[in-house]
């Protein structure tokens, strides 16, 4: 047997020997709570699995570290203006904080310094995402001002940012936005993004190149409403989707609220119908268990699935408007007047 054949087999070998990952059958969470004083919280990013940073309703950014130690970066007003932030994306080099209505004004925090990067005023105004690809390209999506969803791109790390012209995106239908309600409008897997909409259309916007191209695609989530819709979307990998929502009017409704997807968001299919969990805000794979473990968060609590969004189980009553993994077994959670550490055992 000559080294070339022997290099395969072993190759083969390690291969086939590779378990797939066996999700948790049940969870038990604690949850360790730290009280913030009048303000919402509906953006929050990982900084590490000690350490997240917020961006709240009353122009507040701040860290807030394990120990529930608050390390406040700043609290905005500009020109008399209080921005209420929900969207808000972190690099290694900068926070970024963009706020919703009119004036749209999107902060950029580094080394104590903050800058107004970008600005754009107009009586339909509302951003309500915003993410990075990579150090240098990002990403943030608001409601139509024109025939198309708002669509702001950087190239440069967030020095500057562009909004792109609606004859290079796809044209938006009557009465269709998006919903700020967890910064989770907005999934990326390495160049492609998936952005979701709501109101009287709840469809997928797909680019795979940062922002370049864009198909959209139709989806089976209730709509027809200016409150139903998507809420929230997540990918796995770049065939591997979830998205999650409903109407916010009706907390208990759970009909056609989720849905996943195996071939990149072309097509969806509705889980656990008239099933929990009801409304959902927000909705995370959980990081190293090969897209089988997901939580959702809304009002009424938070739910589990070991089956890539199947089926879930309601694993607490404490309600909250977003959720963000640091590791497998930590996540941060925010809501009103609230940020909290979630262990996962």
């Amino acid at each position: 047997m000559n080294r070339i054949t022997t290099c395969f087999i072993i190759l083969i070998s390690i291969i086939s020997c590779k378990k797939d990952y066996k999700p948790r059958e049940v969870i038990t969470i604690s949850i360790e709570k730290f009280k913030m004083d009048s303000t919402s919280i509906r953006a929050i990013e990982i900084i590490n699995d000690s350490t997240v940073v917020y961006a709240g309703s009353v122009g507040d950014i701040g860290i807030v570290t394990a120990s529930g130690k608050l390390k406040a970066i700043q609290k905005i007003i500009t020109d008399t203006i209080v921005p209420h932030f929900r969207a808000l994306a972190y690099t290694k080099e900068s926070f970024y904080a963009l706020s919703v209505g009119n004036p749209a004004l999107l902060y950029k925090y580094q080394n104590n310094i903050i800058d107004i990067v970008y600005k754009e005023e107009h009586e339909k105004v509302f951003y309500d995402c915003m993410k990075f690809f990579d150090a240098l390209n990002g990403i943030a999506i608001g409601d139509p001002t024109d025939d198309c969803l708002s669509i702001l791109i950087t190239r440069d790390g967030g020095n500057s940012w562009g909004k792109m012209d609606c004859k290079d995106l796809p044209k938006i239908k009557d009465g269709e936005a998006a919903f700020a309600a967890s910064n989770t409008n907005i999934a990326i897997v390495g160049e492609n993004a998936w952005v979701v909409t709501g109101g009287i259309k709840a469809r997928i916007f797909h680019t795979s190149d940062m922002g370049l191209t864009w198909n959209v695609y139709n989806t089976p989530i209730i709509q027809g409403k200016s409150t139903t819709g998507i809420y929230t979307v997540d990918f796995y990998s770049e065939t591997q989707g979830i998205i999650c929502g409903g109407d916010y009017t009706d907390k208990f409704g759970n009909y056609a609220n989720k849905a996943i997807t195996n071939d990149g968001g072309k097509t969806w299919e509705v889980v656990a119908e008239n099933m929990e969990p009801n409304y959902v805000s927000c909705v995370q794979y959980v990081p190293d268990t090969d897209g089988k473990e997901v939580l959702a968060v809304s009002t009424s609590g938070i739910f589990y699935s070991n089956n890539s969004g199947v089926n879930w189980d309601k694993v607490s009553d404490e309600g909250f408007y977003a959720i963000r993994f640091a590791s497998k077994n930590v996540a941060w959670l925010s809501g009103n007047e609230i940020i909290a550490k979630m262990v996962i055992n």
